[in-house]
């Protein structure tokens, strides 16, 4: 049996990529999804990686479905909290709404599914958190303050926690990609893209999901025991810090 792996929006997009990669490195896989069945059921169909439903944004729900997960496959070893939202609007016209449903999943859920694993880390003195932010965490964007700002936090999350779980032998990072050719990307306009976003990306183009995966798998791995409280910029030059 293998290191077992468990990745929050794992069954579409950048969560699915990565979900196989950690499968291909030898891990045993779990990922959970928020409502999509159907997509669930074909990602589940097509790789064999069991998906389980659960909202992130609910702690009581992250801590039954966790608690399930490592009935059915043994302590969660790897953590990649990868689920998020976007419920973008100028700042004048966002809702509170729309804020708290932003950081309820791409904030809170971050502690909501770190909280319950940490103990057991702890305790066998291994553990390896990873959270997916994003370069607008980095840099900010237009019609982003919830989702800039969640991101951003789940930096600053990584950071603290990073100082609490080294010498448990348990590294927390950060992956913050730019622009990912995935599903959402596809209903940006051509000319929208062509002239407006990809001038803005040094190497010219949208990343793959498959590169995002690759970086997580280094991070999860043995060979990344060294790295810890860092974020991993992949975003092609785009924003450099």
């Amino acid at each position: 049996m293998g290191r077992v792996a468990l990745v929050t929006g794992g069954s579409r997009g950048i969560g699915a990529a990565i979900a196989k990669a950690l499968k291909a490195e030898g891990y045993d896989v779990a990922a959970t999804y928020a409502g999509n069945d159907e997509k669930a059921k074909a990602f589940t169909d097509e790789t064999g990686i069991k998906t389980y439903k659960w909202d992130v944004a609910s702690y009581d729900a992250c801590k039954d479905g966790i608690a399930q997960v490592e009935a059915d496959l043994g302590p969660v070893e790897v953590l990649v909290n990868n689920a998020g939202i976007t419920r973008d609007a100028p700042f004048h016209k966002m809702t509170p709404d729309q804020w708290s449903e932003v950081m309820n999943t791409n904030l809170s859920g971050v502690f909501n599914m770190t909280h319950p694993v940490w103990p057991g880390m702890r305790e066998r003195k291994f553990g390896r958190i990873i959270t997916i932010s994003s370069i607008n965490g980095q840099k900010g964007q237009f019609a982003q303050a919830n989702y800039a700002a969640a991101k951003a936090g789940d930096i600053g999350f990584t950071k603290a926690l990073a100082q609490e779980g080294a010498r448990a032998g348990i590294t927390v990072n950060v992956i913050a990609p730019g622009y990912i050719n995935t599903e959402m990307m596809s209903t940006i306009p051509e000319k929208v893209m062509n002239e407006v976003i990809l001038p803005q990306i040094p190497v010219g183009r949208l990343g793959e999901a498959e590169e995002i995966a690759r970086c997580v798998v280094f991070l999860a791995s043995d060979d990344g025991g060294f790295i810890t409280g860092s974020t991993l910029s992949a975003n092609g030059g785009q924003y450099m810090v």
